[in-house]
């Protein structure tokens, strides 16, 4: 058991630390590329000969166009890709522009793998919600948070496939806020299954209360700083972090006290689970330029976090199940 106890502590100290890299990652070469004399003359060169009033927009296929590329971004689209070539040519490291790496759009998706994997975890939470509203009476009182937790998903995952179709300030910050409401939600509903705040005593419900209240209070607060105070990039990502450090070290510590105390393999997987999903987040510490202009670090970060959604949502049923069974042999 001693042994058990410190490797549950040394895995509580590498989570943390690992974190802490991840937030305090820096994005030194964000907008090497858009700076280049030689990036900002090809789009200039490119606006003045094929961007005016008669040119400019019939000749862009309609598909692209519906997706609100113009012009001057079809011209700097080119642009990054032309300057990126002879870079290569030149053995010259690939650079981004305006924060992100030069990709090859695909029917005009800006960055189609991210796009593919956003719509990937979007099936997984819909097919948790499913799985929920199938396995789990609507009288179990945790039903309505898991319900809940797969619309946020899902609306998380919308919005991100949007924004990374096209990025734009709008599709950008929607992408935030419903992933910070995403993260916000994991810490939220954490505690109530963990200690039970779903069960109906006087004392659980006002603990309840005071918890949604503040977990409310903290996203609009979130949102009205980054929308009406700065729009500041790692504030948002400090904020995340420190979310996501409250549910996973609660869900780790759930993980092992309930193998423990039961045996039941099952029991580790929400453990298990927060190991995969750092693993998952590490891709974004080691970032690179795309394979063959398409598969990057944050869209293999998208991928790899499809998997344990789903096995998030069988533990959730699995759990229920042997909750409301324990609950009717007790009655019995």
């Amino acid at each position: 058991m001693a042994m058990a106890f410190f490797k549950a502590r040394s895995w509580a100290r590498v989570l943390c630390l690992s974190l802490a890299v991840l937030l305090f990652a820096t994005f030194a070469e964000a907008s090497i590329g858009d700076r280049l004399p030689e990036f900002q003359e090809c789009v200039q060169v490119c606006k003045t000969q094929n961007c005016d009033s008669t040119r400019g927009h019939s000749s862009i296929p309609l598909h692209r166009r519906l997706l609100l590329w113009n012009c001057a971004s079809e011209c700097d689209y080119t642009c990054q890709h032309i300057i990126t070539v002879r870079r290569v040519a030149t053995n010259e490291p690939v650079v981004q522009f305006h924060g992100k790496w030069p990709f090859h759009r695909v029917f005009g998706m800006q960055e189609p793998f991210s796009v593919i994997f956003s719509l990937g975890n979007l099936w997984a939470h819909y097919d948790g919600l499913a799985k929920v509203r199938a396995n789990i009476p609507a009288s179990y009182t945790l039903r309505p948070f898991y319900v809940c937790l797969a619309y946020v998903g899902i609306a998380s995952w919308i919005f991100s496939s949007i924004f990374h179709t096209r990025d734009f300030n709008a599709t950008e910050q929607l992408d935030y806020f419903a992933a910070g409401a995403n993260v916000l939600y994991g810490m939220y509903y954490t505690p109530i299954r963990i200690f039970r705040l779903d069960r109906p005593t006087p004392k659980r419900r006002s603990v309840l209360r005071a918890w949604t209240l503040l977990c409310i209070t903290l996203y609009l607060c979130h949102v009205a700083y980054l929308k009406g105070v700065r729009w500041d990039y790692t504030y948002n990502m400090a904020a995340n972090v420190a979310a996501g450090i409250v549910q996973n070290i609660l869900w780790s510590w759930f993980s092992y006290t309930q193998y423990r105390r039961t045996g039941r393999l099952w029991a580790t997987w929400p453990g298990l689970v927060v190991a995969w999903v750092m693993f998952a987040m590490s891709m974004e510490l080691f970032d690179f330029p795309p394979w063959l202009g398409a598969i990057d670090a944050h869209s293999l970060w998208h991928l790899m976090t499809i998997f344990p959604t789903i096995i998030w949502y069988n533990f959730l049923v699995k759990d229920a199940k042997d909750d409301l069974s324990r609950t009717e042999r007790l009655k019995a």
